[in-house]
């Protein structure tokens, strides 16, 4: 019978493939990362061919070690790193240019000459976003620029412009797709989330033509049918989403007020704000959190550039530690009497600060301090800015009564960090027994999509909670630790 389900999860340093059975119970995974390039400072680029061949390595490798056939799989569902902008040949499918990565800062300058002439009202009017180099519409607007004859092959159809979603949906059919689903598009600076469509007036504004964007469709949907040569069968695309929408989903957060916080390379919380659109004065994103059955569902969405990137940055970058499992440990250790700050500014500061130009910083170093210091500041850095988050979404949106927060990703194995979480943000942390959320909720998009799977309301009642951390800190330590961190900030902007 075929009713096995495919996930691929392909985040920004590493792809993974999951296959779930008709219960979502995952049954096998293999993962493999791929290279991060960094051409020059603030820049952060990925080789899309080498995404594609993680895709079909890890995909192939998880249908073995599950001992079934590709025959045995119902329905795929991809979710992805999101705002990663490729073009590619319509013809060939090849890039024109390596993808840029959602980190990367090269349009900065862009984003100021916009602003410059009042743009950014209208930008966060019609799309919830903010005119910031982290969204994909001005790195398509930089490619068409700065490859030779891209334009001209743009207006004339010849080139089609995707997130990694798009690119990997048309190259699993064979150039028949050329799609996204709308927590995608609502991510590219050129979607109007009040109207669901891509916006001429953006368009115009940024200079993208249409002939290059993807058509727009539910999470849900139908995305086409593999190519039977790459996988073994001709099997359904059934689900898409972002990741972070992919995660909330995978943690059920299915009615208003219900939040979830991802930790993997950065960190992103999604608090969902029901059928209308709600707007931030906090420097927080309006935005998506999934769309089914042609509905729109809309969220408060806070993004921290670096959460466990940091960790990784202690690893690969000054080799304080030589695994990120070693952190929570040394964390522990560390001497309580020192207050080490790391503002992890490393491709600027997210929400609420959005500020491009901001670069990393440590404050508080002393003789004392050592490779425990160190590791407990890059973990509790993720604290203090999921509380700047938290803190800016309560006041957008306006209902009382106490957040408890569902958390995913890497970062929330270690028990130490989610005990600081929870204890900066005087708040209920829960932990699920799955952690790989993500993966789970593009899982689920594709097995309703088949009829596999139940309604939200039905698969909300599946979720189980492995473990719930309460705060435990002294209201007077809290406070001094977080008025620490904003006045580390501060020091890093002036």
């Amino acid at each position: 019978m075929a009713d096995f389900i495919l996930a691929i999860d392909q985040g920004t340093t590493s792809t993974r493939a999951i296959i779930f059975d008709k219960k979502l119970h995952p049954k096998a995974s293999a993962q493999k990362e791929f290279k991060q390039f960094y051409p020059a400072s603030g820049w952060v680029e990925h080789d899309a061919e080498e995404i594609w061949k993680s895709v079909l390595i890890t995909a192939k490798a998880a249908i073995k070690k599950a001992s079934i056939k590709a025959g045995d799989i119902k329905s795929i569902g991809i979710t992805n790193q999101r705002e990663t902008t490729l073009i590619w040949d319509r013809k060939t499918g090849k890039p024109i240019h390596r993808a840029i990565v959602w980190q990367d800062r090269r349009t900065t300058e862009i984003c100021k000459n916009l602003k410059a002439k009042g743009l950014e009202v209208v930008v966060t009017q019609k799309t919830g976003l903010l005119l910031d180099p982290y969204f994909s519409g001005t790195k398509v607007a930089w490619l068409l620029d700065s490859i030779k004859g891209a334009r001209a092959r743009a207006e004339n159809g010849e080139l089609c412009f995707g997130t990694i979603d798009s690119f990997l949906i048309w190259r699993l059919t064979g150039g028949k797709y050329h799609a996204t689903d709308a927590t995608n598009a609502c991510r590219t600076l050129l979607y109007n989330i009040h109207n669901g469509d891509w916006d001429d007036d953006l368009l115009a504004a940024l200079r993208v033509p249409r002939a290059v964007l993807p058509e727009i469709k539910d999470c849900a949907a139908d995305f086409g049918v593999t190519d039977k040569k790459l996988l073994g069968a001709a099997i359904p695309i059934g689900g898409v989403a972002g990741d972070q929408h992919a995660a909330a989903i995978g943690q059920a957060c299915f009615q208003p007020g219900m939040m979830k916080s991802t930790y993997g390379t950065g960190c992103f919380a999604i608090l969902n704000t029901g059928d209308a659109p709600v707007v931030s004065h906090n420097r927080l994103l309006t935005t998506l959190a999934y769309q089914l059955n042609g509905k729109r569902t809309y969220a408060l969405e806070g993004a921290i550039f670096i959460a466990g990137a940091a960790v990784q940055w202690l690893r690969d970058g000054i080799k304080v530690v030589k695994s990120a499992s070693e952190t929570g440990a040394l964390a522990k250790a560390a001497d309580p009497q020192q207050q080490v700050y790391l503002v992890p500014a490393f491709v600027g500061l997210g929400a609420p600060y959005w500020n491009a130009d901001a670069r990393g910083a440590l404050f508080g170093l002393t003789r004392g301090t050592t490779d425990k210091e160190l590791a407990k500041a890059a973990l509790e850095a993720v604290c203090y800015q999921t509380r700047d988050l938290l803190e800016a979404m309560k006041k957008d949106w306006g209902h009382e009564g106490q957040t408890v927060l569902r958390v995913d990703g890497g970062m929330t194995a270690s028990d130490w960090t989610m005990q600081n979480l929870a204890d900066i943000l005087d708040a209920p942390v829960d932990r699920p027994k799955v952690l790989e959320t993500t993966a789970l909720g593009a899982a689920y998009l594709a097995g309703l999509q088949a009829g596999l799977l139940p309604p939200p309301e039905q698969f909300a009642k599946t979720w189980k909670r492995d473990k719930r951390f309460t705060p435990k800190m002294k209201p007077s330590m809290r406070e001094a630790k977080y008025a620490g961190w904003k006045d580390a900030v501060r020091k890093l902007l002036s």
